[in-house]
Formats: C-alpha cells, structure tokens, sequence
C-alpha cells in the first residue's frame, strides 16, 4: 500500500501542532490514506517542539524534529523531506492556511501518474494591502527570473518519490524550494485552493522578511541581478556620450554654462551606478562564499522516538 508523508514546517507553533495533527490524521483515515505527519520545528522559542513530542505519544504516525537553532523555512521543507520516507510527500504550512481538503485530490491526481501536483492559489484570504503588493512585486518579479510563472505558486504541493530524491540530491546551500519544483519538471498538474485564516497565533512573515526573501531566492536561483550590472554600465555610458556632446556643442558656440553643476550631476549618477553594482556583485560573492564552505543547510538536534536512523546532526 502506497504511504503519503507531509511536511510542517513549525515556527513559534504551538498553538497549532495538537490541531493540525488531529485534522490531518482523521480526514488522512477517513479517505483510508496511509500516511506519516512530519513536524519539523525551525529552532521554535516556545514550546512547540513539546507539543510535537506530545503529538507523536498520541499518535504514532506523527514524527518530529527540532533544529539547533532557526534555519529557515527552506531548511525545515529539506529536513522533512529527508526524514519522510512515503511515495509521495506534500509539504504544506503548520498552521492549516493550506487546506487539508485538497489532499485527497492530489493523491488521486498522484494515483493517476502525475509526479507534481502544484497547489495553486485561487484567493490569498485576508491580506493587509502592503503585504497583498508586496507578494504581487515579488512573484512578478521571481516570475521575470526564472522565467516560469509563479503569480500564484505556493509551497503547499505534492511530490512523487523520484521527485524528492532529485531534490535531495542537489548539492546546492541556498534553495529555493518552490522554484526548483518548476525547475525540476516531471508529469505536473495543478490544483486550486483559497487559503483559509489562522486559527490560531499569528504569521511569521513580515513586508520586510518578505523583501529578504525575495533577494534571497533571485540571487540563488538567477544570475539576471549581474546582467543589470553590464545594462547600469551601458546607460551610464550613453549618458556621458549625449552630455559629452551637449557640452561641446555649447562650448563651441559660446553658450557654456560655467560652475560644476553638470559634472557633480555625472559623478553622482555614475557614483551611484557603481556603488549599486558593487552591491549586486558583492550579495552574489557572499553566496559563492557560503556554498564554497560546504556547511549543511541545517543542523538537527533531537527527533522523536519513531524516527528511523542516526540523523541527529545530519544536514
């Protein structure tokens, strides 16, 4: 019989593991799924490593493991992934925002010979404006990137197992989970879904985490951010070209303006050209540096009874 595995990402959620595990667990048996639950807590500062402890005495299908300290969402999808050892896994947020009810779907879908099924957002619930035009620029922007559209994509999808070994094998630090299920291709289909309201706390993710974020996964999925560093350095130099000529023209019919008004302008621009460029080369430096030292992607610290193997430590 075919077993499903889904991933829960957890930070500061402790609110919300005794819910969700009961959710997913009564519809999972309702549909006669095997399956696993696997919470990974992102070095959580509440209790929500206990309360995964609890979870997993409850019920035995629920594993757990706590990082030595926060690692990021990406770190926890990667982690579950590695400890899930289902045909097919699902990764969808903690706090139930994706709804369960779409599970049944997907694994038939899976069931039919689809290897991804992509959780596709019909509606982003209730938003502040800020961060509704914030998500938008920033799927636009990834979209832009790396060429795939993903106005609407999530982490909220399904996996077949040759998937997530082809994922697991990738020897890259920074990752960027939703993109590379586009990247990685397979038999995919898609699913919608309106994301539901926390039940319970509140969301981790801020307009300014957001934005770090964003830089993030475009430096480590996209080298378009250098390309604009030759595009600055073009416009710089057609700029001087046409004021070059401006100038000359002035000077030779006697109508020069005299003071450095217009050589402050171009060293400010020019100044601000380079200075920007220095930036983007730098951040891309920065990422060379931290995959050269071949420090894993996370650091495990304690796991539930039920996991299999010696994996505290492993990344």
């Amino acid at each position: 019989m075919a077993k499903l595995s889904i991933i829960l990402p957890s930070y500061n959620e402790e609110q919300n593991i005794a819910n969700t595990s009961n959710v997913l667990s009564t519809l999972l048996e309702e549909h006669q799924i095997d399956y696993e639950l696997i919470f990974v807590s992102d070095g959580s500062k509440d209790a929500t490593y206990s309360e995964i402890l609890k979870a997993a005495e409850a019920n035995p299908n629920v594993k757990g493991a706590e990082f030595s300290r926060n690692f990021g969402k990406e770190a926890t999808i990667f982690a579950g992934l590695q400890l899930a050892v289902g045909d097919a896994c699902i990764v969808m947020d903690c706090d139930l925002q994706h709804p369960p009810t779409v599970i049944p779907q997907m694994w038939a879908l899976w069931q039919e010979g689809y290897e991804v099924v992509e959780g596709v957002k019909s509606s982003r619930g209730k938003e502040s404006l800020a961060y509704k035009l914030s998500a938008g620029l920033f799927y636009k922007i990834m979209s832009k990137l790396i060429k795939m559209d993903m106005n609407a994509s999530s982490d909220y999808k399904l996996l077949d197992r040759k998937v997530v070994d082809v994922l697991l094998g990738l020897k890259e630090h920074n990752t960027f989970f939703r993109a590379l299920t586009f990247w990685a291709g397979f038999h995919t289909t898609t699913v919608e879904y309106e994301v539901q309201e926390r039940l319970y706390g509140e969301s981790k993710w801020s307009v300014l985490s957001l934005m770090k974020y964003a830089i993030s996964n475009a430096t480590s999925f996209s080298t378009l951010p250098l390309q604009l560093v030759t595009v600055m350095g073009m416009v710089s130099v057609l700029f001087s070209v046409v004021l070059g000529i401006q100038t000359l023209v002035k000077y030779l019919l006697d109508t020069a303006v005299e003071g450095f008004t217009t050589v402050i302008l171009l060293i400010l621009i020019i100044g601000g050209f380079i200075m920007i460029s220095l930036g983007i080369i730098g951040h891309y430096i920065a990422r060379i540096y931290e995959e050269v030292k071949g420090r894993p992607k996370y650091i495990i610290s304690k796991v539930t009874e039920n996991v299999q193997g010696n994996i505290v430590g492993r990344g």
